[in-house]
C-alpha cells in the first residue's frame, strides 16, 4: 500500500511533465522541429541504450534502495529545471540535460520497480497488486496530460515543480518501507570469477537477446513493436509543435487532448479481451497497429 501511494502520486506528475517539458521548449523557447525531436530522443535514448543492462544490474544490487536513488535523482534533476526558469537562465541545453539523465534514472527505477513488486506481496496477491499499480498508471495517463496542460498555462517551467515534489513524496513511502528484501547472489557459487564481472553480464545479455530472436513468436512481436515505436516515436515528437504552432492550440486545450487520447487507452484495455478471443490473441496485435496506422491519416486534414 505504501509502494500503490508513492507511485499514484509520482505516476500522475510524471504524466505532467510528458506534456509540459516539451511545452516549455516551444513556447518559452521557441525550440525549431529538429531541437523538439531530439529532446523528445533524449527521453527515451536510455530506453534503448541501458534497458538491457540495466535487467542484469538491479538482479544484483538492492531493489528498494536503487528505487530511492533514482526518485531523489529525478526530484533534483526537474527541480533544476523550475529554479532555472525562475531565474530566466533555462536552456535548451538544460533541457536536453534534463530529459536524459531524467530518462536514465526512470529505466532503473521501471526495472527496479517491476522486478519489486513480487518480493513484496505474496504470489496469491500479485493479480490485485498488479491491478492496483496498473490502474494507476492508467487513471495517470488520462489525468495528467491534462493537469500538466493546464499548470503549464498558469506556472509556465514552474509546471514541472508538481513532478519533483511527487518524487519526493515517493521517496518517503519508499523509506517508509519495512519489508525485507532477500539478497540475490550475482551468480551461483562456483561459476568462476568471469560471471560476475563483465563478461558475465555480456554472456547474459547476448543468452536473452539470442532467446527472443529464436523465439517464432517473440521474435516478430520485437519486430512489430520495435517498427510501430518508431514512427509512433515520429509523428508524436512532433505533435506539440503541430498542435501549438499550425493548429494554434492553447497549452491546456492540448494537455486534454492527450488526456482524452489516454481515455482511449483504459477502454480499449478493457475491452480487449473479447476482440482477442474473436480474432486471435496474435492477430489482435497486427491488427491494431493496422487500426492505430490508419487513424492518424486524418490529422493532416486538421
Amino acid at each position: 500500500m505504501m509502494l500503490w501511494a508513492g507511485q499514484a502520486v509520482s505516476e500522475i506528475e510524471s504524466a505532467v511533465t510528458f506534456v509540459a517539458l516539451p511545452l516549455a521548449a516551444v513556447v518559452l523557447l521557441h525550440a525549431t522541429t529538429f531541437e523538439v525531436g531530439l529532446l523528445a530522443a533524449a527521453g527515451t535514448a536510455c530506453f534503448l541504450l541501458v534497458a538491457l543492462p540495466a535487467g542484469l544490474i538491479v538482479d544484483r544490487v538492492a531493489k528498494r534502495r536503487l528505487m530511492i536513488a533514482c526518485d531523489v535523482a529525478r526530484m533534483l534533476i526537474l527541480g533544476s529545471v523550475v529554479v532555472a526558469g525562475a531565474f530566466g537562465v533555462l536552456t535548451m541545453a538544460q533541457l536536453f540535460a534534463v530529459a536524459l539523465l531524467t530518462g536514465l534514472a526512470t529505466v532503473f527505477f521501471d526495472v527496479a520497480y517491476q522486478s519489486y513488486v513480487p518480493g513484496l506481496i505474496e504470489r496469491e496477491q500479485l493479480h490485485d497488486g498488479n491491478g492496483k499499480l496498473g490502474a494507476t498508471q492508467a487513471f495517470s495517463q488520462v489525468a495528467g496530460p491534462g493537469l500538466g496542460g493546464a499548470l503549464f498555462g498558469r506556472l509556465k517551467s514552474g509546471a514541472m515543480a508538481t513532478d519533483a515534489i511527487s518524487y519526493g513524496v515517493s521517496t518517503v513511502t519508499l523509506l517508509l518501507i519495512r519489508a525485507w528484501e532477500p539478497v540475490i547472489k550475482p551468480a551461483a557459487a562456483g561459476a568462476g570469477s568471469e560471471a560476475t564481472g563483465f563478461a558475465g553480464l555480456r554472456r547474459e545479455l547476448f543468452a536473452g537477446l539470442a532467446f527472443v530472436f529464436r523465439h517464432p513468436v517473440l521474435r516478430k512481436i520485437a519486430a512489430c513493436t520495435g517498427t510501430a515505436n518508431l514512427f509512433g516515436s515520429i509523428s508524436g515528437a512532433l505533435e506539440i509543435v503541430f498542435l501549438v504552432r499550425v493548429v494554434h492550440v492553447r497549452p491546456a486545450d492540448t494537455g486534454l487532448l492527450f488526456s482524452v487520447a489516454s481515455l482511449g487507452g483504459i477502454l480499449g484495455g478493457i475491452l480487449s479481451g473479447r476482440p482477442a478471443k474473436w480474432i486471435g490473441t496474435a492477430r489482435i496485435i497486427w491488427f491494431s497497429i493496422a487500426v492505430f496506422g490508419a487513424i492518424p491519416i486524418v490529422m493532416p486534414l486538421t
